[in-house]
């Protein structure tokens, strides 16, 4: 399987709404264009800041037609899937085959804690639902409240043919070393998942970065990787000191409200999120997002 698309800066694309909580394709639309512009290398339909969990299947159908037309094969577009029960998550990986996406991105199952065994057998049954089709597990310990072992992803990397990568975003920059060191015989393919920690992953071999920031201010997301790439450490290292004060700045708003606040601050007419959050009022935290954007030179 040709995994070499697998690569550089993957945007967690936001989902604009209309008044009614509807997809607004023609924002969507915009947004798509915005971050091809702006330099990144695929696109990741209904990850965490795209607000899976709020979205019924046949709003994430349309929803990914609407990014894959958009794209038209610019960047690869990856299709999130969050559900709990593998059933749920096979059938959503079969829509996802069917309506043009590249590859799957699967996060461990939410609420229940499943044993080593549980997670092999229901990653292992999503892969092979769609067995032409790359998997990229989605380890994110910080919301769903336990984290893959090096173990397991060894083995999934090693018995899974098409289960090829994975995004990290336990921000243990030592787990994310040994997801790598542990299947880099296989060419498995690793992403950092914390925007803060792009360069440090890519200083252990991750080939890229899913960037929350990257719906914003792609520019610079996409500068640390490509200075890095291209061997000019140093200029990857200030990138990263530059995007960094931007994102920790989001800290002090909700998640995931903070990413359309400061979509919407830049422009971008992202609208408001899914009910029940709700856009942060005028404030601390919205101030300070201000203020870090207006000294990085984004407003």
């Amino acid at each position: 399987m040709d995994t070499s698309l697998i690569r550089g800066i993957v945007v967690p694309i936001l989902t604009p709404l209309d008044a009614d909580e509807n997809i607004d394709e023609a924002r969507l639309r915009r947004q798509v264009d915005f971050v091809i512009a702006g330099g990144v290398s695929g696109i990741l339909a209904f990850g965490s800041n795209g607000e899976f969990y709020m979205v019924e299947e046949d709003d994430m159908r349309r929803g990914l037609r609407i990014m894959v037309s958009q794209a038209a094969g610019r960047v690869p577009v990856y299709f999130g899937i969050g559900a709990i029960r593998t059933k749920k998550c096979v059938r959503l990986a079969r829509m996802a085959a069917e309506n043009g996406a590249y590859g799957i991105s699967v996060l461990q199952p939410m609420f229940l804690k499943p044993t080593e065994r549980e997670l092999f057998e229901h990653f292992r049954t999503i892969a092979q639902a769609v067995p032409d089709t790359p998997m990229l597990l989605y380890n994110n310990p910080g919301r769903v409240g336990y984290s893959m072992t090096a173990g397991l992803v060894e083995r999934l990397a090693h018995e899974v043919e098409n289960i090829v990568g994975m995004k990290d975003t336990s921000g243990d920059i030592t787990l994310t070393s040994e997801f790598i060191r542990r299947t880099r015989d296989v060419g498995f393919r690793v992403f950092g998942g914390k925007d803060t920690l792009l360069y440090a992953s890519l200083c252990h071999g991750a080939v890229g970065g899913v960037c929350t920031t990257a719906n914003i201010m792609p520019e610079m997301v996409c500068e640390i990787y490509d200075r890095y790439v291209s061997g000019d450490i140093a200029g990857a290292l200030e990138a990263q000191f530059r995007l960094n004060p931007v994102r920790l700045s989001m800290d002090g708003a909700s998640f995931p409200v903070a990413t359309k606040d400061m979509a919407n601050l830049r422009g971008l007419d992202a609208g408001a999120p899914y009910r029940p959050s709700l856009p942060t009022p005028e404030g601390p935290a919205l101030a300070k997002m201000r203020a870090e954007m207006e000294d990085a030179g984004l407003l």
